[in-house]
């Protein structure tokens, strides 16, 4: 599969669904869209016909804001018709700002408070080994979501049981909402971090996709730790008016205008 197009598509999909209510977390959105275009495309065992599949592989998005990447990812893949992406947090939606299990086809697990998904994957990968259905666990947290003390105590749950089937993709995009995160609370150095706490550590371009694909290669190889994936990102990444915005694209507007000009972009 071309995965190039398959994340310019996601992209065009989440600036559409964004743009149907008019507002929402752009920059984080865009930053991601790499890794789950790769990760639909090449490792997720999946069946959009069949939502609920036994042993079908699983996704957390910890960083449940970025929810409208998510939900272009599962609308590319054949889960809902594009139509629904403009019902994006509208009263009945299905598709709420943040991500819900229990209204969203694709959607694995309800997006809480920052740093409460990895406790969730956690759960899911332990379960998985118990019930011996095979499936990998794929996480994305974001790296001022690392400054959370519950992201490091799931880290420590997951390396002290051993479970190599759970891999945490890090969007180390080097902002947040209030600043650049060095500015809040440095994070770095990540790689230090997590294999301090047991994790098979791989640091990437997260844009590049010959990397992301070689990383997730690895990680199905890595046995008796997790994985953690630390991809090097820019937040807004594939559209230039978003990229420029830095800090500012957190939570912006996205008009008539600005899509217009952002498709242009992504042909």
């Amino acid at each position: 599969m071309d995965t190039l197009s398959i994340a310019r598509d996601i992209r065009r999909l989440t600036l559409k669904c964004i743009n149907s209510i008019g507002s929402g977390h752009v920059g984080g959105c865009l930053s991601i869209v790499d890794f789950l275009a790769v990760l639909y495309a090449k490792h997720f065992n999946f069946d959009s016909t069949n939502p609920r599949m036994q042993g079908r592989d699983r996704i957390v998005l910890s960083k449940g804001h970025a929810g409208p990447a998510l939900y272009a990812t599962l609308c590319h893949f054949g889960y809902f018709p594009e139509q629904q992406l403009l019902t994006l947090n509208r009263l009945g939606t299905a598709l709420p700002s943040h991500t819900n299990a229990n209204l969203t086809p694709g959607v694995d697990m309800t997006a809480g408070s920052l740093g409460q998904g990895i406790s969730g994957g956690v759960g899911l990968a332990l379960g998985s080994k118990m019930s011996n259905d095979n499936a990998r666990i794929y996480i994305i947290v974001g790296d001022g979501e690392c400054q959370e003390g519950q992201v490091w105590e799931a880290a420590l749950t997951a390396s002290n049981k051993g479970l190599d089937n759970l891999c945490v993709f890090v969007d180390n995009n080097r902002m947040q909402i209030d600043d650049y995160t060095d500015n809040v609370s440095k994070v770095e150095d990540l790689d230090a971090k997590w294999s301090a706490f047991g994790f098979h550590t791989i640091r990437i371009d997260g844009h590049n996709h010959e990397q992301l694909d070689n990383a997730l290669n690895m990680a199905k190889t890595v046995k008796g730790i997790p994985t953690a994936i630390i991809g090097n990102t820019v937040k807004g990444k594939g559209v230039s008016i978003f990229e420029q915005m830095g800090v500012s694209n957190h939570s912006v507007s996205v008009s008539d205008e600005q899509l217009e000009k952002a498709l242009a972009e992504l042909v």
